[in-house]
């Protein structure tokens, strides 16, 4: 079995099965990497060897996410040479040897620290980037993808096109996003280009803005502004400024593109002012209905409201001070 003929062959496959370019390439690499470490014939690797590359991925300090991206990548591989190619070998790699994940909480900008962040922004193509991205909900590659008709200002909407997944999906432009947005684009250099955002300096002027060229520029935003902010935290804002204002999580599902909701309700555990506001909603009800039996304390006169008038009171006379 020639190594090279097979991982040529598997290319041709994951693309006819329309997998993104991005995923391809990201198959192909895990797999290489993979090929050249193994020191017996591919064919001949058993589940000893797989544990062997796993601890070799730790060594190199990968992530856990990392390291279960080159599993799948490896087990997707072996099974493409069993049912399409009918090698018949064993998979190596069993469903049990996934790193355990940690699941941390999705990231948000604080809206002083939002204001922070675009007050140092004077490009309007790099406003009406970020701009879509915390007022639309859209991915880095999302706006690198966007083209110009996609966008209907008119109707405040913008078609994505092929979003993680290969779905397409309608979100809308919110008034400042929309501005951000118009004045970028009687700026924009016209051509023949078909994506929104181009190059507009160096030898690729006017060609579309990568994903690097995004990222890079949030960086140097970033460090301008003395802030830590990346371009995937403003969707996380976006979604947890709607839930906050009593968006319904359906509502955010379809506009993020997640395809369980369950990935949308990990925002309630953020920063959710809906259940703030019901928490003290029914405990002011609570303590007027059990009124009668606070009287009974030594403290009867002391609320809490009091205590809060006080603390700002003495805060001012130190201030006076």
């Amino acid at each position: 079995m020639s190594i090279t003929d097979s991982i040529v062959s598997y290319r041709r496959f994951l693309k006819r099965r329309n997998f993104s370019s991005h995923t391809v390439k990201n198959y192909i690499n895990t797999l290489k990497h993979y090929v050249i470490w193994l020191g017996v014939p591919l064919e001949k690797a058993t589940s000893r060897e797989i544990l062997k590359y796993i601890d070799h991925l730790l060594d190199r300090r990968l992530s856990p996410k990392t390291i279960n991206c080159h599993l799948n990548s490896i087990r997707r591989f072996y099974d493409y040479l069993r049912h399409e190619e009918g090698v018949h070998i064993p998979n190596p790699v069993k469903s049990g040897y996934a790193l355990r994940l940690p699941k941390p909480l999705p990231r948000y900008v604080k809206e002083e620290d939002l204001r922070r962040f675009f007050k140092v922004i004077t490009k309007y193509r790099d406003r009406a980037m970020f701009m879509l991205m915390l007022r639309c909900g859209l991915r880095v590659e999302e706006v690198v993808s966007l083209t110009i008709n996609a966008v209907d200002i008119s109707r405040r909407k913008v078609t994505v096109q092929n979003g993680k997944g290969m779905k397409d999906r309608i979100v809308y432009i919110s008034s400042d996003a929309g501005e951000a947005l118009v004045r970028y684009l009687k700026v924009r250099s016209s051509g023949r280009v078909s994506k929104v955002f181009l190059v507009e300096k160096g030898t690729c002027k006017g060609r579309p803005i990568s994903v690097r060229g995004v990222q890079k520029r949030i960086e140097y935003y970033a460090r301008k502004s003395n802030l830590d902010i990346c371009c995937h935290q403003l969707r996380h804002t976006m979604a947890t400024q709607m839930l906050n204002a009593d968006a319904d999580l359906v509502t955010i599902q379809d506009l993020l593109g997640h395809s369980s909701i369950i990935t949308t309700q990990r925002y309630c555990k953020v920063s959710n002012l809906k259940v703030q506001r019901d928490y003290f909603k029914a405990m002011e009800k609570l303590t007027q209905r059990n009124g009668p039996h606070a009287d009974h304390r030594p403290d009867a006169g002391f609320t809490f409201a009091s205590y809060q008038r006080k603390i700002g009171l003495d805060n001012h006379k130190k201030e006076i001070l």
